[in-house]
Order: structure tokens, then C-alpha cells, then sequence
């Protein structure tokens, strides 16, 4: 399968810049993958979706404050360091800003002094390990120091860094915010448990290899990035509920439909309690065992995301989809739009 097989036309000012002041004020183009036609409402109508007996899968993973920009102690240059992934309690692998001009031994000044950071070595692709110093706690620093570590797509400042959060994230690690979420509000989740809905929750961490473009040509070549999850006892029991029942598996998010298949495809197609590491690459041809429908965000084109929905949904279904999106003015990526692909109803 080509990577070109995989790429549509998106003109660049349908790329969402800003979150709308409303969260559920979100576009939703339903996706039937059984038929391929196509549906436009709101995003409150996922309450109409919905089911009672189905659940609803959320990561409730939270974006860390990972961009901290300061100065070089020997020259006062300006260095921006993105924290990527906790190595040891104090040690972190990092992206740095230009990476040229730090070198194994080179200290970073944040805030005055408040944080310090050495290299401790030296990493490829503009990759560095640095050792942080600090007094007090360090989320509690990162937090008044760091910002948003917005995807290189958006250009726009973000006033309110909560808005890159979704109302229910609770465990800090990512380096980017599983957006299929920011649509909801708690009365739209008061509204789905109303009807009979179960939400439950998984954690995945979201690296920053979740925009790193595919670079093969052949898809099957690609090297997926690693990315840290759990699935608690609750969470699986409340899936396996709903399928003895006859009820659907919505997941909210590519995050979450990694997260139920990477267990899945552990496990001989059972859901169990279970964390690790999922380098799960998930393209038409792959057999999705734990999830039935999923809402999501428009992704970028050529993107191992629009590759993941292509097996859910039909690669031509979804190129589709994406067309009239386009063609309708949708909103893109992360501060987009959202998509509801709606599997069978129950008895059909």
C-alpha cells in the first residue's frame, strides 16, 4: 500500500488556528462505515448516537507544559528545550531549539535560575538528555514556566492553556493533547450516562512521534513511535459488559482505539487490565477486535492517523469524507471539527 494512496487536498486556511470559545460548538460529519454516506450536524448530536447499553471509551491522559524557552549560562543565547519523556526522576529526553549549540556539559537557565538544566548527552534529531535541578516540585515549576506545546501547525498564541486540555484529563505525560476529546463538556457526558451510556477511561500518553510524518513509500515500512498506556481493571470490565450485552465500543480518539487494541491484539482479542508500551501501526488490512465506532478529528493528510480510520471506515469512504469536509468548510486537525464514524446499531 502507497503512502500517496492516502493523501487529499487541504487548502491551508481550513486548518483551525484557535479552539471555538464553545467547546461543543464543533461541526460533526457523521461517516456511516457500513454505507459511506454522509451526515451533517453538531456535536451535541453524539448524544443521538449513542445507545443505551453502548459505551464510551476517554483517554484522559494530560498535556505537560513542555516548552520551556531559556538561555544558554555561558551566552545568554535563547535555547527552547521540549520535554519529550521522563528517563529517570530528574532526567529527560528532550527536542531543543538549536540544538547546535548544546553540547554534552552545556547548562540552560529557565526563569532566572529558578530551573537549571546539563546535558547529559547528546541525542539524534535535534534530540538532547538533560539533567534538571530545581527546589520544590517539579510539576509545580514546569507549570509556571512552561506552556502548551502546540502541534507545528498552529501558529495563532493559545490565551487559555486549558483549552488544549480535555474537561476530564487528570494524568500528566503527554507532549500533546488527545483533541477528538476537546469537544466535550460535562453536560454533554452528564447527557450520554442519562441514557443508559457507560464512559469509562483509559490513559495513553501521546508522544511528540504523533506528528511525525510518514516518510515511506511504502506504508508497511513504517517504524510507529512508542507511546505509554494503561487500561484499568474498571475499564475492562465495563467493555467486557458491554459486549456480552450486545452493546457497541465507541472509543473517543485514535488514542483510545490504540489503547483497546494494542490490549486486544495482546490478548487474543480479550480486554484485560493491562499497561505498557504500544507500537501498535493500525492501516486497512488490519482486523479491529475491541472497538466499533470512534469519534474523531479531521487528521493530516498522508498521516498514519488517516491510515487508522481507513481501516475502520474504508480508505475510499473516508477520502470521501474528507473531500466533502473540504469542499463544506470544515475545520481541520486539532482545533477542528470532529467525526463521528457510526458503526451498525445494535440487531442489525
Amino acid at each position: 500500500m502507497k503512502l500517496e494512496d492516502f493523501d487529499y487536498h487541504l487548502p491551508e486556511e481550513l486548518i483551525a488556528q484557535v479552539p471555538l470559545e464553545n467547546r461543543a460548538a464543533s461541526r460533526l460529519m457523521v461517516l456511516d462505515k457500513a454505507t459511506g454516506e454522509v451526515e451533517h450536524h453538531h456535536f451535541p448530536h453524539i448524544i443521538d448516537e449513542l445507545e443505551q447499553g453502548d459505551c464510551l471509551i476517554l483517554n484522559d491522559t494530560r498535556v505537560l507544559p513542555a516548552r520551556l524557552i531559556g538561555e544558554k549560562q555561558e551566552t545568554g543565547a535563547h535555547i527552547e528545550v521540549l520535554l519529550i519523556k521522563q528517563t529517570e526522576d530528574d532526567e529527560w529526553e528532550t527536542l531543543v531549539k538549536p540544538a547546535k549549540r548544546i553540547k554534552k556539559g552545556t547548562v540552560v537557565s529557565f526563569g532566572d535560575g529558578l530551573l537549571t538544566a546539563t546535558c547529559t548527552n547528546e541525542l539524534e534529531h535535534g534530540g538532547r538528555q538533560f539533567k534538571f535541578d530545581y527546589e520544590g516540585i517539579f510539576i509545580e515549576i514546569l507549570e509556571k514556566l512552561g506552556t502548551m506545546p502546540l502541534p507545528p501547525y498552529i501558529h495563532e498564541k493559545l490565551d487559555d492553556q486549558e483549552r488544549y486540555q480535555t474537561v476530564y484529563s487528570k494524568e500528566l505525560g503527554s507532549a500533546a493533547a488527545p483533541t477528538a476529546g476537546l469537544h466535550f463538556t460535562e453536560e454533554i457526558l452528564n447527557a450520554i450516562r442519562a441514557k443508559g451510556v457507560n464512559v469509562a477511561f483509559v490513559t495513553l500518553h501521546v508522544g511528540i512521534g504523533t506528528f511525525r510524518p510518514v516518510s515511506v513509500d511504502n506504508i508497511e515500512e513504517h517504524d510507529m513511535h512508542a507511546e505509554f498506556y494503561n487500561l484499568p481493571e474498571g475499564t475492562a470490565k465495563i467493555i467486557n459488559d458491554t459486549k456480552a450485552n450486545g452493546g457497541r465500543v465507541i472509543t473517543v480518539g485514535t488514542t483510545s482505539t490504540r489503547t483497546l487494541e494494542t490490549v486486544a491484539q495482546n490478548n487474543d482479542g480479550n480486554i484485560v487490565a493491562e499497561s505498557g508500551w504500544s507500537k501498535i501501526f493500525i492501516y486497512p488490512g488490519f482486523e479491529y477486535k475491541a472497538i466499533d465506532g470512534m469519534v474523531t478529528n479531521f487528521h493530516l493528510p498522508k498521516s498514519s492517523l488517516v491510515m487508522m480510520i481507513s481501516a475502520l471506515a474504508g480508505r475510499d469512504n473516508v477520502l470521501n469524507a474528507y473531500n466533502v469536509a473540504v469542499e463544506n468548510k470544515y475545520r481541520f486537525f486539532s482545533f477542528g471539527d470532529a467525526m463521528f464514524i457510526r458503526p451498525q446499531k445494535k440487531g442489525n
